[in-house]
């Protein structure tokens, strides 16, 4: 099955981003502290979900004023959130199947059920949702939101961040 990366973006969009070399980096990289069946897991999504009733969506306004530009804040997704509880603001994605079951892009039942099983030792309270297609240069996820990020995961005493990619 090919996949399109590109199928929610307008045309004119398509040909900047196919332009754009690839840039391979190795991963980063850092052994677990201790045994998964004792750490605390927190997950990260970047589908740009946020809780519709009591947070701001991501500025996608801007994103298509100015197409190399992503919203670099992040929204806190509690643990017990329910799928109708959750909207989504990305430009690239379609919204449609997460909407319909947030699992699909931030897995917490799934967690629940390794927690459960004494698979990990413990699902974090919060869970972290940014939007996707940030450029890596960006100065304010290494300069803000980055170190804010590991800040909250440090006073959450999270061992293990799991990035679900959207």
């Amino acid at each position: 099955m090919t996949i399109d990366s590109y199928k929610y973006l307008p045309r004119s969009m398509r040909t900047m981003y196919e332009s754009v070399p690839v840039i391979d980096e190795p991963a980063e990289w850092a052994p677990l502290p201790k045994p998964l069946h004792h750490c605390t897991v927190a997950l990260m999504t970047s589908a740009g979900i946020y809780l519709r009733d009591s947070q701001e969506p991501f500025d996608v306004e801007r994103e298509r004023r100015e197409p190399t530009w992503g919203d670099p804040t992040y929204r806190i997704i509690p643990r017990d959130v329910r799928s109708e509880d959750i909207a989504c603001s990305h430009l690239h994605i379609s919204h449609d199947d997460l909407l319909e079951d947030v699992d699909v892009v931030l897995p917490i039942r799934a967690f629940s059920a390794l927690e459960a099983e004494g698979r990990i030792g413990r699902l974090a309270n919060e869970h972290y949702s940014f939007m996707g297609y940030q450029d890596r240069r960006l100065l304010d996820w290494r300069n803000i939101q980055g170190p804010e990020l590991a800040a909250r995961l440090k006073e959450h005493a999270v061992d293990v961040l799991l990035l679900a990619p959207a």
